[in-house]
């Protein structure tokens, strides 16, 4: 037992043996959370307070539920392939899967990513002849996912105009042709788990008994249906529900635009009655000059709960600000910041350049390939994303389920066999004429049409007829090569790369039945049923079909079941993750959960870092403060933070403020990397460039126009001040005279367009 708590601190320490109730668990970043969830599991169980079938732990990432597995095993000499411990996604696939019957699904029941889900609406509105422009399928996906976040099915909603009248029409044909076709998107797997225990008591019973300790990591980043599947099972909070162990950063919650409410914080706290509340204040990544401007800087935010990093590491260095002639000069100056880095003996995989929006980006991938400094995007697609991978796993979703019409489609002329478009759509309206789907259709359709698409059909059929007593692994080399992906890209002239990426499928299937304790030679398609005869699965007295106390997951799928629903989840997961010795570059959204080194914080500009769209939502620059407070927090040693008088997004040139969040830093912790000079920022240090003229094709093209301009002695470029608007930056002028006008960035308020004969405004920086 010592050895198990000998590394914690009196915080950690505290929040891992509390008694059996629920808690809420206030981590902060870096403060060693993981530790604390791991190590409460293993103590509950090593004190005998529960057995591993009786934990069940929720995570946002794949990544993090397989550390806490590794570590979990590493502490404890158990097996934890039987255990609940994954995301919510994860974890409600399990739980469909055991359930399928009482789910209303089919036994292999296939998960859409979110690819296939536009593809599945996209068919959805052209069958129906919707006007993909009034109605665009990227909007209902948001829609119909909005609506399921948020436990709404289509006849639940009452629309509030015609267009979402439509929309929620369309939602309700998507559901019926999901059904149809025996998928589910990744919002109808918490939806459908949802409604499954609701409206099941015995079974919701069985698994309020079953899971006595549930603890949920990353608890702000929740949604509001997360968050009531979660009171479902935990049961009547003081009526011996289960003990429901929340940790959470009200502080980081950073995904609102996915739904995630981080009010549900308080609402445990409120609902859960909790009287266990501690605060992991301990940090065991930054230095204090780092935590110091991210204390100062989130203490602005009013709605929060409330704690403060602290740090044995000392001050470190102070964080470094400097402010660019436009974007071309920030790209330059990270450029010549990272080679010094790298002189000095940093890792390149160790800088990270963070930017709000991913349009930044271009600008810095220039620069660096131009100086010849290796680097990786993140936002790239995942290997399970590909397009040869996807046409691949296609392959495999006939043969596991035939009635996936999105897979179907995918593949059915891929590589070309001769099955035209006019084929297709013959096959496609016998199909909804029948309301069957396009594999069980393709008998009906008469002609040459028919001819073709039944040879593709014997291809499926075959292969699940030659590989049926093949392990995982052999199946998708069967497949690969059979299907005809290897020939076809065997004569594209980039073909070697995607061969090389079809053939490593073999390898994660390998890998995967490895993982997933799978028998190295069981067949791919040994189902449920099949275990089921082995004691895998039993019938409780309710005469629920339940598994097994320590039945791992594969008693609930087959092999390639499995695989599938694997390929699906992993390709839904939005962390980012470290790549070759190479500059990290990514949006700070993707950056949660990581950290680096070396950290720069780009484009901290009004607009942009706070968004412009923030000042019009709700809390919005609220969520902004705190999406920069994770910024902050992915340092160690290091931070930069810069910012650009113009910039260049969208073709356009924007005249910037520097951000707000400036202001709401400790002056003492900054240090100001460029020469102090007085500047139209308001009186704000600038640097000794800002006294010449502006330079770089854009700022030139910029000067000739506030040349010509005849804006009653105004330039574009200047800042001003308005009395009711504020500071404001010039970005366009028009017209002479008493016509005069001009469009000013005023920042807080955003873009205003006044006259300037009439407005009264005052130079700033003169």
């Amino acid at each position: 037992m010592q050895n198990l708590l000998h590394n914690l601190n009196e915080e950690q320490l505290a929040a891992v043996t509390l008694p059996a109730q629920s808690a809420l668990i206030l981590a902060g970043a870096g403060s060693g959370k993981t530790r604390v969830l791991t190590t409460r599991i293993a103590w509950l169980i090593q004190t005998g307070q529960v057995s591993p079938s009786g934990i069940l732990a929720v995570t946002f990432t794949n990544k993090a539920a397989k550390e806490m597995l590794t570590r979990l095993s590493a502490m404890l000499p158990i097996n934890t392939r039987g255990m609940w411990i994954g995301t919510f996604h994860g974890l409600c696939n399990r739980l469909l899967r055991t359930h399928h019957r009482d789910a209303a699904l089919p036994q292999t029941f296939q998960i859409l990513d979110s690819q296939d889900q536009l593809s599945a609406i996209k068919r959805l509105i052209k069958a129906h002849n919707v006007d993909d422009e009034k109605f665009p399928p990227k909007e209902v996906m948001y829609f119909i996912n909005g609506a399921k976040d948020q436990g709404l099915r289509a006849d639940k909603i009452e629309p509030y105009n015609a267009d979402e009248r439509k929309k929620v029409e369309l939602y309700e044909l998507y559901d019926a042709q999901c059904q149809r076709e025996g998928v589910v998107d990744f919002a109808e797997l918490l939806l459908r788990s949802y409604e499954l225990l609701s409206r099941n008591q015995p079974l919701r019973e069985h698994y309020q008994q079953r899971f006595r300790h549930i603890l949920v990591d990353e608890f702000q980043d929740t949604n509001d249906l997360q968050y009531k599947w979660l009171k479902l099972l935990a049961g009547v909070p003081g009526n011996s529900g289960s003990a429901l162990f929340a940790v959470g950063d009200d502080d980081q919650s950073i995904y609102a635009f996915r739904g995630a409410n981080v009010g549900n914080m308080s609402a445990f706290e409120r609902e859960f009655q909790v009287k266990n509340l501690i605060k992991l204040e301990q940090n065991y990544r930054s230095h204090g000059h780092i935590l110091d401007a991210a204390n100062v800087l989130i203490a602005n935010n009013s709605k929060r709960l409330g704690k403060n990093l602290r740090t044995d590491a000392g001050h470190g260095e102070p964080v470094r600000i400097y402010e660019a002639s436009s974007d071309l000069a920030e790209a330059q100056w990270i450029v010549e910041e990272t080679k010094s880095l790298v002189a000095d003996g940093a890792s390149r995989s160790e800088v990270a350049v963070l930017y709000r929006s991913n349009a930044q980006s271009r600008v810095i991938e220039h620069a660096l390939f131009s100086a010849g400094i290796p680097y990786h995007v993140y936002g790239g697609l995942r290997y399970f994303q590909r397009a040869e991978v996807k046409h691949a796993i296609a392959y495999l979703q006939l043969m596991d389920n035939p009635h996936n019409d999105s897979a179907f489609l995918r593949v059915v002329n891929f590589p070309t066999r001769g099955i035209g478009l006019r084929s297709i759509e013959a096959l496609q309206m016998v199909a909804e004429q029948q309301r069957i789907s396009l594999y069980a259709a393709v008998p009906h359709v008469a002609g040459k049409a028919g001819s073709t698409l039944a040879g593709f059909v014997r291809l499926i059929e075959g292969a699940r007829f030659e590989t049926q007593q093949m392990a995982l692994p052999e199946l998708v080399r069967v497949v690969l090569e059979h299907s005809g992906l290897l020939t076809h890209y065997q004569t594209e002239k980039e073909g070697a790369d995607r061969i090389e990426n079809l053939e490593q499928m073999v390898s994660a299937a390998t890998q995967f039945v490895s993982e997933e304790g799978y028998g190295q030679g069981a067949p791919a398609h040994l189902g449920p049923a099949a275990q089921a005869q082995s004691g895998a699965a039993v019938v409780n007295q309710d005469g629920i079909e339940i598994l097994d106390a320590d039945a791992p997951l594969p008693a609930v799928m087959s092999p390639l079941s499995a695989f599938l629903s694997h390929a699906s989840l992993e390709a839904g997961d939005n962390q980012a993750t470290v790549g070759q010795d190479a500059v990290q570059m990514m949006t700070v959204h993707s950056a949660k959960g990581l950290e680096f080194n070396n950290v720069f914080i780009t484009g901290l500009e009004e607009g942009l870092f706070p968004h412009e769209s923030s000042s019009r939502e709700h809390d919005g620059v609220e969520e902004e403060r705190r999406l920069m407070y994770v910024a902050i927090t992915r340092a160690r040693q290091r931070l930069y933070m810069c910012f650009a008088q113009t910039r260049m997004l969208h073709g356009q040139t924007r005249y910037n403020m520097k951000s707000r969040f400036f202001d709401e830093l400790p002056e003492e912790s900054l240090k100001w990397l460029s020469p102090k000079v007085q500047s139209h920022w308001s009186g704000q240090t600038k640097s000794a460039w800002d006294a010449a003229p502006l330079v770089g094709s854009d700022n030139a093209i910029a000067q000739k126009i506030a040349q010509k301009a005849p804006g009653n002695g105004w330039r574009v470029g200047e800042s001003v001040q308005h009395g009711k608007f504020g500071e404001g930056v010039i970005v366009y002028i028009e017209g002479s005279g008493a016509s005069a006008r001009a469009q000013i960035n005023f920042g807080n308020v955003g873009m205003k367009v006044l006259d300037l004969s009439i407005a009264k405004l005052e130079r700033l920086g003169r």
